[in-house]
């Protein structure tokens, strides 16, 4: 392997390990921005469950749910 061809070979070793690096930070994003949202619902569930206490709590407080 001459000078030339060796040097296309690194080059070509370090593209193949930059798109590897890339795709697993894709990936890393990805499951970040994944589990952010699942946390973003979850909260906005739990907001959701509270209210609908709070709703329970006046409506029995003020005589309404009888």
């Amino acid at each position: 392997m001459n000078n030339q061809q060796s040097a296309g070979f690194q080059a070509g070793q370090a593209k193949g390990q930059a798109e590897e690096k890339s795709s697993q930070l894709m990936d890393q994003a990805s499951n970040a921005a994944q589990s952010a949202k699942e946390s973003v619902q979850q909260a906005g569930q739990q907001i959701g469950e509270k209210a609908q206490q709070a709703t329970e709590a006046v409506k029995n407080a003020t005589g309404m749910n009888k």
